[in-house]
């Protein structure tokens, strides 16, 4: 079973407007709401490949409500814990830029975090675990570090799409895949990458320090894939994104469905830019139609 967890699930507020301003009223010409949270996000699409999956995470509230409701009309499993206050709202506005407002998190409390780790003490060699977003501040900086500790020697592969201490500290537990983007990866080796060499080099850094597979995502420059063997770079068509969320969830979920599925490492990693790239280029999430699409497109070397 495919397990994703989101510590931090959130609705996302999308707004549209034609242009804004400080201090006056900005009509907003559309707006919808999802459950939002990096996990949930890898389990839609997931859902969307026809991919089962387990949506675990906290949430509470009115807001928790209509998180849970969203997801099971979309016909995901979840095993959810409740806690108390709400769960948050994000506010992602689309003008001449993208803005975003992030909310607060609900506070965690210790039962609700043993709850969590009773769950997790569950999973064995055939669950994959995708720990996946942000963590709230009411929780220890590093719970992914706890939760791999749980699983450690049990065959668990375990997914990694985090930033900042939450990363650095996980490496060590050698979690099966990360997925940093390339300011995340940076930041994790205080330096500033701009080229897909540079990626490189800096991966093979993060695979020394425990990672088993690295994917960086470079933006419209494509992406990088290093483990021990081998190091690609996937080259794409010059595009022009019109949604920036998502679109790493989607690389980690195209990248989990072609493993499962069997893929060759070259190939999942095909799949999983065309999944991300894909949805970079769609209002919602990507779908197989347009994945397979946009296949051919991708040239991938070793370096």
């Amino acid at each position: 079973m495919i397990y994703t967890l989101t510590l931090n699930p959130s609705i996302d507020y999308h707004i549209r407007l034609h242009s804004f301003s400080e201090g006056v009223i900005n009509p907003v010409t559309e707006e919808w709401k999802d459950a939002g949270g990096k996990g949930i996000n890898v389990s839609k699409v997931l859902n969307v490949l026809g991919m089962d999956s387990m949506a675990l995470g906290f949430i509470g509230g009115f807001t928790g409500a209509f998180i849970q409701q969203q997801v099971e009309t979309l016909g995901i499993s979840h095993q959810f814990i409740a806690v108390s206050g709400d769960s948050r709202i994000n506010v992602k506005m689309k003008a001449a830029t993208e803005t975003e407002f992030t909310g607060i998190s609900p506070i965690i409390s210790s039962e609700a975090m043993d709850q969590l780790m009773d769950q997790i003490r569950t999973l064995d060699h055939a669950d994959f675990l995708v720990l996946a977003g942000s963590v709230p501040a009411s929780l220890p900086p590093d719970i992914y570090q706890m939760i791999m500790h749980e699983v450690k020697g049990k065959g668990v592969r375990v997914f990694l799409d985090a930033k900042g201490k939450a990363l650095e500290q996980s490496l060590a537990s050698r979690p099966f895949l990360i997925k940093p983007n390339h300011h995340e990866l940076g930041e994790l080796f205080a330096t500033t990458i701009e080229t897909p060499e540079q990626a490189v080099h800096y991966g093979r850094e993060a695979v020394n320090r425990g990672a088993q597979n690295v994917i960086v995502s470079l933006a419209g420059k494509g992406a990088v894939f290093i483990n021990q063997e081998v190091a690609y770079v996937a080259e794409i068509p010059p595009t022009r994104p019109v949604n920036s969320i998502g679109a790493g969830d989607s690389m980690v979920a195209g990248f989990l469905y072609a493993y499962v599925k069997d893929f060759e490492i070259k190939e999942a990693f095909r799949y999983a830019v065309a999944a991300g790239s894909t949805t970079a280029l769609s209002q919602g999430f990507c779908t197989p139609e347009k994945i397979h699409a946009f296949i051919p497109s991708i040239t991938i070397n070793l370096i």
